[in-house]
């Protein structure tokens, strides 16, 4: 199954460097039955992009709690499609929530998805109040949206290296 990871430009370091990492809680999201219940309509392709969406939020959690080597946050969401065989769907977390029990291992990436750096100010602006986007905030979800409109950028597995170095 096609699994979206969300995951941070450090883990990413830390996935080249020891060729795995652990997922946050193990969470990662996917096209699950229950999210295709969810949408009436929408193809295959769609419904991944919803559940990248999803991961991106995860990676916009995860940048709220992790600041870099100066102390200053980390700018960039960053989202792995991952390849994986033992994943548990929870519909009780969310509809597009999966659950898997071990290391994400780099063979399995099929590809990394991150932002590029115009998607900064508007990362910048909604970290302080993802929490209050959560909780139906309307200016919170407002500036969540504007991030949401910047598209993250695909790389192969193989450029994750060289990416790394020039962020």
């Amino acid at each position: 199954m096609r699994i979206y990871v969300p995951v941070t430009i450090s883990m990413l370091q830390q996935l080249v460097a020891d060729e795995q990492l652990l997922p946050v809680g193990g969470t990662a999201f996917a096209v699950t039955p229950a999210l295709r219940e969810a949408y009436a309509s929408g193809d295959e392709e769609e419904l991944a992009e919803v559940a990248m969406r999803d991961a991106g939020r995860g990676s916009l959690r995860l940048l709220a709690a992790e600041t870099d080597a100066a102390g200053e946050p980390v700018l960039r969401r960053a989202v792995l499609a991952v390849d994986a065989e033992d994943v548990v769907l929870r519909p009780d977390l969310d509809d597009a929530v999966v659950k898997v029990a071990g290391p994400v291992l780099l063979a399995e990436v099929a590809s990394a998805h991150i932002d590029l750096s115009a998607a900064e100010a508007a990362i910048a602006r909604v970290l302080p109040v993802i929490d209050q986007a959560d909780l139906g905030d309307e200016d919170a979800e407002l500036a969540l949206g504007d991030v949401e409109d910047h598209d993250l950028a695909w790389y192969a597995t193989q450029e994750l290296h060289f990416l790394l170095e020039l962020l």
